[in-house]
């Protein structure tokens, strides 16, 4: 992850105005009662109705929608939603709060099994929306969301994935030998707990079509570089060069000989990645490939 305080980017959502702020780093507790008008806008989006989602977004005012390539008008945004095709739609939930009786801010990432190209395939979006009732109808009239992403993203950066005082030495020695004794081989994860690409990385190598070849194939050792100024002496060793970014890659052998460097960033922006490149990556470097 190209800089080193480049910590959530995208996925903390500020809606503007200077309404309200919403971030995934403070999560706060949802309301156990479904918000009604949310479902009515997910069950648009399944149906591919466009003009029922239209009106679910205000007119006067209007709806303020901004993207990463900056802000478009209500029928941009209903394009875009339809425009996904989406075969199946899940909500989570991450923030939901009322400010008074009349708003309701709600933070959530979407899970859609999108037709849009062939064949389908599951996307996550993550969008802050600001909703209002207008005359008894509640209607959307802020909403600031993600691009489509083929990787979940997590909604904190809570888990200890390079837990400190670890001695990187060891481990990859230890995971070497494991691996000679079990014909796997090694990857190396350059990385720290504050890289929010880090984070996808992790969730990814849960998946259930990607953690069965992983562990069959692989010993992992996590290697923490902190500000960039942690294991180094690794990151040189195994051709890794820190100034393209985090999270880095590198893969061994049962001996422990160099067999695949990260050297341009290929994995730094992880959230761009589709899970098909992630087992390809894996299944070209697994003992037997002939790599």
């Amino acid at each position: 992850m190209n800089g080193y305080k480049r910590v959530l980017g995208w996925v903390v959502v500020a809606v503007i105005a200077g309404c309200v702020s919403f971030a995934q780093e403070t999560q706060a507790t949802v309301s156990g009662a479904t918000f009604a008008p949310l479902e009515q806008w997910k069950n648009m989006i399944v149906a591919g109705n466009a003009a029922g989602l239209k009106d679910l977004y205000s007119a006067t005012p209007a709806a303020r929608i901004v993207t990463r390539s900056g802000e478009i008008n209500v029928d941009a945004a209903v394009q875009f939603w339809v425009g996904l095709k989406a075969q199946s739609m899940k909500l989570q939930v991450m923030q939901s709060s009322s400010p008074n009786e009349s708003s309701r801010q709600v933070v959530l990432q979407a899970e859609i099994v999108s037709a849009a190209s062939a064949p389908a395939h599951t996307v996550y979006i993550s969008e802050g929306q600001l909703w209002q009732q207008q005359d008894g109808q509640w209607r959307m009239i802020m909403a600031k969301r993600t691009e489509p992403a083929r990787l979940q993203q997590p909604v904190d950066q809570k888990k200890n994935i390079y837990p400190p005082g670890v001695d990187a030495h060891a481990e990859i020695k230890e995971a070497i030998d494991k691996a000679a004794r079990e014909h796997k081989r090694v990857i190396l994860v350059f990385g720290a707990n504050w890289c929010y690409d880090c984070h996808v990385l992790d969730m990814a190598f849960h998946r259930i079509d990607l953690a069965p070849v992983l562990s069959a194939n692989y010993e992992v050792v996590h290697v923490d570089v902190g500000e960039g100024d942690k294991n180094q002496d690794l990151m040189n060793q195994y051709e890794v060069p820190m100034k393209r970014g985090i999270p880095g890659l590198a893969v061994l052998d049962g001996s422990g000989k160099l067999i695949y460097s990260q050297k341009n960033g290929e994995f730094e922006n992880a959230r761009s990645l589709a899970p098909e490149d992630l087992l390809a990556f894996l299944n070209k470097w697994k003992a037997g490939s002939g790599q």
